[in-house]
């Protein structure tokens, strides 16, 4: 069983900066962050395979990272230069089959957190 519970959401300016969290619980083979912005599909930001290995998708590249606490079974996602595109309901997400590859669909995913609304006012 795994559980997911973001955190750290809220209203920047355009250009500002968030850190959101996600604390993890129960064993993962891929933990992503998605958003989902009104009228749109949910799509994935950053996947984090537990090799180690993160890719980012091309809207954020550069300007988001994601890092992990491994004594807090915490993942953050730092977001810089944030802009009116940007906002959405951000959600952790995990996938608890083997996989090599960290998939980007969001029906691939298993286990799902709350979620935690960014607001970007331009």
């Amino acid at each position: 069983q795994v559980q997911l519970v973001e955190s750290g959401g809220g209203s920047v300016q355009s250009g500002g900066s968030l850190r959101l969290s996600c604390a993890a619980s129960g064993v993962r083979y891929c933990i992503a962050w998605f958003r989902q912005a009104p009228g749109k599909a949910r799509e994935a930001v950053a996947t984090v395979h537990f090799t180690g290995s993160v890719n980012y998708s091309d809207s954020v590249k550069g300007r988001f990272t994601v890092s992990q606490d491994n004594d807090k079974n915490t993942l953050y996602l730092q977001m810089n230069s944030l802009n009116a595109d940007d906002t959405g309901l951000y959600y952790c997400a995990a996938v608890t089959r083997l996989l090599t590859t960290c998939p980007r669909r969001p029906t691939d995913y298993n286990y799902w957190g709350q979620g935690a609304q960014v607001t970007v006012s331009s």
